[in-house]
């Protein structure tokens, strides 16, 4: 089983990395990072790269196509290489998912056209113009797509569709190895649960959050 992760400049690291700490440990799973060009991609930060080990025109049938967010994905919703790339694997993929923005992709590429799907909250009134029923929920399935919402959703989202592929038993034990089991300091992960002058802070600075510095 191969799971293709797709990589881009200026892609938020958990998105990918998350769902790869879930997935990778699936029964005969084989994990691949893609991009335009192999080597290292940038995240967001900076700081931080991970390495692209396949190019896209080398990965054409990947079984599982993970697709992250981050500020990265606005440069590439028009004529892009990767919404060619998401339309050929879609094509005979068992599974088709996203984390964060990465869905804004998706929808992009034609996938998501009449479908549910979610996003990160800052950017969730960008999905109905792409021909998406957007649902706010933080893991959402329709079909043989899966999206989360933004970020930490993907873990979620990955346990998801572990369980859809490995059965109970399995995915919860990868949960237990993982010790995932939150219990945040804070309770304001979600618009409806942020204090107000939190909320207001970020609303304040959604440009730069999804568009990036």
């Amino acid at each position: 089983m191969q799971i293709a992760v797709l990589l881009f400049d200026r892609l938020t690291a958990l998105d990918a990395v998350g769902p790869y700490e879930v997935l990778a440990h699936l029964p005969r799973a084989q994990v691949v990072f893609t991009a335009e060009r192999r080597g290292p991609v940038r995240t967001e930060v900076g700081s931080l790269a991970l390495t692209a080990d396949a190019t896209l025109a080398e990965v054409t049938r990947p079984d599982v196509v993970v697709v992250p967010g981050g500020p990265g994905q606005r440069a590439h919703m028009h004529d892009s290489p990767i919404l060619d790339w998401l339309r050929a694997v879609d094509a005979t993929s068992t599974w088709t998912t996203s984390v964060c923005t990465g869905s804004l992709l998706l929808a992009a590429a034609g996938l998501l056209t009449g479908r549910r799907a979610t996003t990160h909250w800052l950017a969730h009134d960008q999905l109905a113009p792409l021909g998406v029923v957007p649902v706010t929920e933080r893991v959402v399935t329709d079909g043989k797509y899966v999206t989360a919402a933004g970020v930490s959703a993907g873990l979620d989202m990955a346990f998801t569709l572990a369980g859809r592929i490995a059965g109970d038993t399995v995915t919860q034990a990868i949960q237990l190895a993982h010790e995932y089991d939150p219990q945040p300091p804070y309770q304001a992960g979600s618009p409806d649960k942020a204090p107000r002058e939190v909320l207001a802070a970020v609303r304040s600075r959604k440009e730069f959050i999804l568009r990036g510095p």
